[in-house]
């Protein structure tokens, strides 16, 4: 099949695939927010304007207490969710299937299959990425040999598909393989073209689906390519689209109301000219912006580091190299750095440091969260103590 061509009037509507529902998509019909909305003005200030919090906190003992922890077999890959199951994706025992989508109960720390085979039948589709919430669950298949896609979702219960599978979105190499997030009963994925794909000046949409639905419907218009993945806050999610396009090149770090499929923009704070967020989210009233690199321009948000605060209210950095997306609840944040997660307290004014589990730094600690959460959740893979060899997959819960 043909990739949809994104156009103000154009259609997509994909075949059905044996038990598959097919989802119709308005490209633009009723976007929400379309490339023409007035954007709020760029962000510049000075670099003495943050405070530093390595510089000006107190390092205080590790206050997060471990609530659970488990052992997973090797080849599983947790993915960040919001709520009482964790996705993932898990090695298959051989070439066929290459990778199976599973979710782990924070409940229990049972592992479930929950998609065990693609349901494309070529011998090159592969289930790609995974996500859930505690109702539905949505998956990427990409075939390795034409890069092409399909974007599937169901609904979901007890660690299981529940209903059939809809095919919610499907193209060729010329688009990413779709950015997704799923909160409750809503998936909200990201079509943007490829780098070196034929549609390389096309706009990027972002769009909502709710399980049951027979369509979906685009919200978000972006002229050119979002610069980060769809990140889950609590009532919000953040996106960053290109904003202000006639001006120049500049990033709306922009958080959207879930209650009316993003209709409402909560908030957005525009990144200098040519500063592109590595990672963004919200936990409260606050963002959590990543710079990876430093411009050279463009005042403190130019600068690498993570960035804690709005416009109005200012801003605290974390001189470190940014690593994943942090998370938090309230004045509790946690970011992470290279080798372990900095817990920060704004309210008290302290950071603790949260080690990275024992013989695990060679491969890397990594967050299943992101955005506000109750409880955090991390894995990593560790090696055997007296053969040096990596042995499993370590999940350690913490209750902030």
């Amino acid at each position: 099949m043909r990739g949809p061509r994104l156009t103000r009037r154009s259609f997509f509507k994909t075949a059905a695939a044996g038990s598959v529902a097919a989802v119709a998509v308005s490209v633009l019909s009723g976007c929400t927010h379309s490339d023409d909305e007035v954007s709020s003005d760029p962000v510049v200030v000075g670099e003495n304007s943050a405070e530093d919090i390595i510089a000006s906190f107190t390092e205080a003992d590790l206050t997060l207490s471990e609530e659970a922890s488990w052992s997973l077999p090797l080849g599983n890959v947790l993915h960040p969710a919001e709520g009482s199951w964790v996705p993932v994706t898990t090695a298959g025992s051989s070439a066929t299937p290459m990778v199976k989508g599973s979710a782990l109960s924070l409940a229990t720390g049972e592992l479930f299959e929950v998609v065990s085979a693609p349901v494309g039948k070529g011998t090159t589709t592969v289930i790609y990425d995974v996500r859930c919430s505690d109702e539905v669950y949505a998956w990427v298949e990409l075939d390795l040999t034409t890069r092409s896609w399909v974007l599937y979702a169901a609904a979901f219960s007890e660690g299981a598909l529940s209903g059939s599978p809809s095919a919610l979105w499907e193209a060729t190499s010329d688009y990413d393989p779709a950015p997704f997030a799923v909160a409750g009963d809503m998936v909200v994925w990201q079509i943007q073209p490829s780098t070196s794909g034929s549609r390389t000046t096309e706009h990027s949409y972002c769009y909502v689906w709710h399980a049951g639905d027979s369509e979906a419907k685009a919200v978000v218009d972006s002229p050119g390519r979002f610069a980060t993945s769809p990140t889950l806050s609590g009532d919000a999610v953040v996106l960053v689209p290109r904003v202000r396009a006639d001006e120049g090149v500049y990033y709306g770090v922009t958080a959207y109301s879930l209650s009316d499929d993003l209709s409402t923009r909560l908030d957005q704070l525009v990144m200098p000219q040519g500063v592109r967020p590595f990672r963004a989210t919200r936990v409260g009233e606050r963002f959590l912006i990543s710079v990876e690199a430093s411009y050279g321009s463009g005042g403190l948000l130019g600068q690498m580091g993570t960035y804690i605060g709005t416009e109005g209210s200012g801003f605290f950095k974390l001189n470190r190299e940014p690593s994943e997306c942090g998370c938090g609840k309230g004045d509790r944040l946690i970011v992470k750095s290279s080798a372990f997660y900095f817990v920060i307290d704004l309210a008290e004014r302290t950071y603790s440091v949260l080690n990275s589990a024992d013989r695990s730094v060679d491969y890397g600690e990594y967050p299943a969260r992101a955005g506000e959460c109750e409880t955090f959740v991390t894995y990593s893979t560790v090696k055997d103590s007296s053969t040096g060899y990596p042995a499993s997959v370590s999940v350690r819960t913490f209750h902030l």
